[in-house]
């Protein structure tokens, strides 16, 4: 029986598929490289090997974008009547919950699976992002924890694990023991997106961006290849790090620049470019006929189904580009949604549709309207999925229509929150000034 570098068997695999299977984990793991090319030469070279089939409809059903997960589904279906082994056949049922919009389901497989193969990097990495857009990526760490005893750190993948662990300690609020890991996975895997993007993180969080810039700019020849196949969203953290510090023209023309040259047609790589526009836009930057293009970006990327996490980013860029009336289409699929029976029908209900809503009268003007939509909704917020950081729009849009709407009480208070976590960031002192002119 042909094994993978971490001793799985492998059915239906041969020699020659072999390699561009392991090349594949890799670039998936990693996200350096053309996986979906790879995965696909494996499974050309033994059209019988379960996991290469399996291997590439992880990496469409992770990107959680509807055409994508149609294509998930057809390899979900091409493996089925193939011979598998107890490992595969984990990773089958797993698919088979997501395909459907089960993603807790989905991950509870996973956890009891990489329970028996903690060396099982493919799963490490499903279930990871998965359980990003269940709100819970800081289960990462523990998931990680559990495996690491079981590894060496001359074990092929060892760093791709070690930089798992890192993210998930971030998003569990251990900052300084999130960077040391992290730093150490980067120096064993140079070219990994994860540990990069878990330092960025970190600075973000405790607010360095000028170390922030510093980390990107002497790394920047590691994760800004043309093989980096999401290196727009460490450019959206590196704007990110321009806009704290004041330097909005800077964060513009990366926006102009590097992130609009990189990203790709698929849900989750639009939501950076989405989310920066609403920023500059929220601090009153001239953004020009910007607007016009962001909308037809989204065409068929988020579809009121899929992925809430989505739904609201596609949202703000049609509010941006003045097509309300996509808008209001979107609204009617995601209370479709909320009124059905998939998993997601309650966040629909209780968070997704208030947030745009919320976002839809901020847009209009409707600054009170926007504040009574989205102020209940912020204890709730993490289960929208997304970093942290991702998830901050939403206060920030809070933030300014308390303060566009005069309300002076939560203005201040919303203001004085960010600045405590990040005293000297520039959008938040901004913050703070207009809200402290609010007559009392």
């Amino acid at each position: 029986m042909i094994r993978d570098a971490q001793g799985h068997d492998l059915s239906g695999a041969t020699a020659a598929a072999l390699t561009a299977y392991e090349e594949a984990v890799r670039a998936f793991n990693i996200v350096h490289g053309d996986a979906m090319a790879l995965f696909d030469a494996a499974r050309e070279a033994a059209p019988a090997f379960a996991m290469a089939h399996l291997g590439k409809a992880w990496a469409f059903a992770i990107a959680n974008d509807p055409q994508l997960m149609r294509k998930a589904r057809l390899l979900v279906e091409a493996v089925r009547p193939l011979w598998r082994n107890e490992r595969e056949d984990a990773h089958l049922a797993a698919l088979s919950h997501l395909i459907e919009g089960a993603r807790a389901a989905a991950v509870a497989i996973l956890d009891r699976h990489l329970m028996r193969y903690p060396l099982d990097l493919v799963a490490h990495q499903g279930a990871a992002l998965t359980d990003g857009f269940l709100g819970r990526f800081h289960r990462l760490r523990d998931r990680s924890a559990r495996a690491l005893p079981f590894w060496s750190k001359e074990q092929t993948g060892y760093a791709t694990l070690l930089a798992f662990h890192g993210f998930g300690l971030e998003e569990a609020g251990d900052y300084a023991r999130a960077e040391e890991e992290s730093r150490a996975a980067a120096e064993l895997e140079p070219l990994s997106f994860w540990p990069h993007h878990t330092v960025a993180h970190v600075m973000e969080m405790t607010g360095r961006a000028e170390d922030g810039l510093g980390w990107m700019t002497a790394r920047q020849p590691s994760w800004s290849t043309p093989g980096h196949m999401n290196q727009v969203h460490i450019w959206w953290h590196k704007a990110l790090f321009h806009l704290e510090l004041g330097q909005y023209e800077a964060a513009l023309a990366l926006y102009d620049g590097p992130i609009r040259a990189t990203q790709r047609p698929f849900c989750l790589s639009l939501t950076n470019a989405t989310a920066l526009f609403w920023r500059l836009d929220l601090l009153g930057c001239e953004v020009g006929d910007r607007r016009r293009e962001l909308a037809e970006f989204w065409e068929g990327h988020a579809d009121g189904r899929c992925l809430v996490f989505g739904d609201i980013h596609a949202a703000m860029a049609e509010l941006c580009s003045g097509e309300e009336t996509r808008v209001e289409r979107r609204l009617s699929a995601m209370h479709e949604s909320a009124a059905s029976g998939v998993e997601a029908a309650r966040l629909y209900r209780t968070v997704g549709i208030p947030l745009v809503e919320g976002l839809a009268a901020f847009h209009r003007g409707a600054y009170d309207r926007a504040v009574e939509r989205l102020l209940p909704v912020r204890a709730d917020l993490s289960r929208i999925g997304g970093s942290h950081a991702q998830r901050d729009i939403a206060d920030w849009t809070l933030t300014e229509a308390a303060v566009r709407a005069g309300r002076r009480d939560v203005a201040l208070s919303l203001a004085h929150e960010r600045v405590a976590l990040r005293p000297r960031s520039a959008p938040n002192r901004h913050f703070l000034r207009r809200a402290q002119e609010i007559a009392g």
